[in-house]
């Protein structure tokens, strides 16, 4: 596929700078994949939406505030974002930096009293970076701010209410540079209405990684890569997806991490079981999908891995065709956006 077949004009001000007032109150296009019909509908219809017996898996990755200010021996200001532990030591991180001129190999910088080394240089431009005097995740909670997108405005100075509302309500295990946005708009009541309906609602964890968001560079879609993203799926969550699956029940993805989650530890064996460790599968138009049946998902950037993920799950032209909808009814698009459910 080609990159310009997956791009499409997006207007300025249909980049939501802030999300709705009520987590649920956004706006939620139904795409159905069988009749490509298209239903306004708003999120908290959530249960109406879905069937009794319908399997919602979710991410309950949290948010690190990972994005750190730091100077260096001449005085000037170091930006770091903090991705994950490096593989071949824990005690050290890999982190985005800029300027990467004042973090070559042996640069040392400071925050505070800490002592930050620039042990290495990867081939992706991401350093390595040891600490003295502290550890990083230490260092991560008492100095760190959250790291909104940059098409957020106001993303060097987050305010109190980032700080709610760039987290899932059923965060918990700490380790994500970005929010899995398709589920910022659930609340602990629709979580509850979703239950009493009789969907089941499991979690598992995909540690979201800036790569995840950049857009492709690559002129053909399929020669872009994505880096190994850290995930745990436990063996009650892999039994549960199992089961309905055998049973004819639909697995609901809340979002491109849990469906690139789902997918990629499905394409390794014929059934689902507990994993902690990695995956890396870029899903491309031409996939197919094994568990997932349908998907909750914010609108992407154009010329993405994201919304090369849901070109593959609706079809290209469903996708820009509901995407050109969205646009029209003024949809909210991005990280703080509207959503929809692919049928």
């Amino acid at each position: 596929m080609d990159l310009d077949e997956l791009d499409y004009h997006l207007p300025v001000s249909s980049i939501a700078q802030a999300p709705a007032d009520d987590r649920d109150a956004a706006r939620l296009l139904v795409v159905d994949r069988a009749t490509d019909a298209l239903e306004d509908r708003v999120f908290r219809e959530l249960p109406v939406l879905l069937r009794p017996g319908d399997c919602l898996v979710v991410n309950d990755s949290r948010v690190l505030p990972a994005r750190m200010f730091a100077r260096d021996e001449a005085g000037a200001l170091v930006e770091l974002l903090f991705v994950a532990p490096d593989a071949d030591d824990a005690t050290r991180w890999r982190a985005l930096v800029r300027p990467g001129r004042r973090a070559r190999t042996g640069a040392v910088l400071r925050v505070d009293d800490a002592e930050l080394t620039i042990t290495a240089v990867a081939e992706d431009g991401e350093r390595v970076v040891a600490v003295v005097g502290t550890t990083i995740p230490e260092l991560i909670v008492g100095h760190g701010r959250l790291p909104l997108p940059p098409y957020i405005t106001h993303h060097a100075d987050p305010d109190a209410v980032d700080h709610e509302r760039y987290q899932t309500v059923y965060a918990s295990a700490a380790g994500s540079v970005a929010a899995p946005t398709a589920g910022l708009h659930f609340t602990e009541a629709l979580l509850g209405r979703l239950r009493a309906r009789g969907v089941e609602v499991h979690a598992l964890t995909l540690h979201v990684g800036p790569a995840t968001f950049r857009p492709i560079r690559a002129p053909r879609v399929e020669d872009h890569r994505l880096p190994p993203e850290r995930v745990v799926v436990s063996q009650e969550v892999a039994a549960a997806v199992n089961r309905a699956r055998a049973d004819g029940r639909r697995v609901v993805a809340v979002g491109t991490t849990v469906t690139r989650t789902l997918e990629g530890l499905a394409a390794r064996a014929a059934g689902l079981t507990a994993h902690e460790g990695t995956v890396d599968l870029f899903i491309v138009p031409g996939h197919r999908f094994r568990v997932v049946d349908a998907l909750i998902t914010n609108f992407h950037l154009p010329r993405s891995s994201l919304l090369a993920l849901v070109a593959a799950f609706a079809g290209r032209e469903r996708i820009l065709k509901a995407y050109r909808h969205a646009l029209d009814a003024g949809y909210r698009f991005y990280s703080y956006g509207d959503a929809c459910l692919i049928t």
